[in-house]
């Protein structure tokens, strides 16, 4: 397989950025680029199901993790957000030794809250959406509403970009298709902070199961919804607090 395109912002220590569903790296991250001003590499990848040819293939988070886990280097802080939250835990898992900390942002780890009714609830219309035979666009409207993401607020153009995408989505492995490395991440010595937007009953949940499963903070960011980058404010400056406690001293 070919390395998946890569953009980098900044020099200093390195930092993989891994994005969620309906996105390209570049896109989703760019409320982030200036934290590349303050000593930070940002290596920003844009996984396979959303280069080339968008929809080719459904994304993976297993072997998204393999391309994420060989961006690492020497050593990186690790951040995912959504779907790309699977993918960052699955890298981490791959190569802990390689990771200095890692955020995962509202990941859809439906595995750590599967008894809570919302969870189920918000399964069970995905994989219904999944089978439904209505076009890509009919898909987006409906996956979006699940998601808590409000179509009303998106401009039309964005939303003909995010049409595009859809197909890589829906042939994609689902979130509870495979086994999400909980034990690893929880046993490694990286500090593990997960991040929720407390906008959703069913992420709020996840989010909260989560970080119980991994032993990890549990911090909260509003204002932006299931989009949690985009309070850049207070998610960039979670970020660099972070990244700065886990300097060497």
């Amino acid at each position: 397989m070919s390395a998946v395109p890569v953009e980098v912002w900044g020099s200093g220590e390195r930092v993989v950025l891994v994005h969620g569903s309906l996105a390209t790296g570049p896109a989703e991250w760019a409320a982030q680029r200036p934290l590349g001003d303050h000593g930070y590499e940002l290596v920003i990848p844009t996984r396979r199901a959303y280069a080339g040819e968008p929809g080719a293939v459904g994304e993976d988070f297993l072997s998204d993790g393999d391309d994420v886990a060989a961006l690492l280097g020497d050593g990186a802080h690790l951040v995912g957000h959504s779907y790309g939250g699977l993918v960052a835990m699955v890298a981490a898992a791959r190569r802990p030794h390689a990771v200095r900390s890692l955020v995962l942002a509202e990941p859809p780890a439906f595995d750590a809250a599967s008894a809570h009714p919302a969870v189920r609830r918000l399964r069970r219309d995905i994989e219904q959406a999944l089978v439904s035979p209505g076009d890509d666009r009919e898909f987006l409207d409906g996956f979006l509403e699940l998601v808590g993401s409000p179509v009303d607020e998106i401009p039309a153009d964005v939303m003909r970009d995010l049409t595009a995408l859809v197909p890589a989505l829906r042939r994609a492995r689902q979130p509870w298709s495979g086994a999400i490395p909980v034990d690893e991440v929880r046993d490694a010595a990286f500090p593990t902070v997960v991040v929720s937007g407390d906008h959703h009953e069913a992420f709020t949940a996840m989010c909260d199961g989560l970080a119980r499963d991994l032993g990890a903070d549990l911090r909260t960011v509003t204002g932006a919804g299931h989009e949690i980058q985009l309070a850049a404010a207070d998610f960039n400056a979670l970020l660099l607090a972070l990244w700065r406690s886990t300097a060497p001293r």
